[in-house]
């Protein structure tokens, strides 16, 4: 239930945009991001919180959201569609993360992001599929 409540914090924080204030993670946290061409690993909630800031500065919408809780009680795999419009540009991203919990706080975080896609993007994507 602990684990739950953890990433339901996070999740609410990228949504309204306000991983600022969030107090999600404990101080020892770690981050493995995999995005496009690059990799960012950081520890301790403050340099999370400063990344993510950048990542989810604008409220957004989840279009989807799938979430895994693992047999071990303390792992969640959340998987979901952000939309959001920035600089009145819509954009959208998939991630895919596994969450550690402890102590009623995330402390690893691994991240696949699939990276940032503009309105202009989205468009080709889905004339691709059509």
């Amino acid at each position: 239930m602990a684990a739950r409540q953890a990433v339901d914090t996070f999740l609410d924080a990228v949504e309204n945009a306000k991983i600022g204030s969030c107090d999600a993670w404990s101080t020892e946290a770690t981050l493995d991001a995999t995005v496009p061409n690059w990799r960012v690993q950081l520890a301790g909630a403050d340099a999370i919180r400063a990344e993510y800031g950048k990542w989810f500065a604008d409220p957004g919408r989840f279009e989807e959201v799938r979430r895994f809780p693992a047999a071990d009680g303390v792992t969640e795999i959340v998987e979901y569609t952000l939309s959001w419009s920035e600089n009145g540009v819509p954009h959208a991203a998939h991630h895919l993360h596994i969450l550690t919990v402890r102590d009623d706080r995330i402390v690893a975080d691994t991240v696949f992001c699939g990276g940032r896609w503009p309105a202009s993007l989205l468009a080709e994507m889905e004339a691709a599929h059509a």
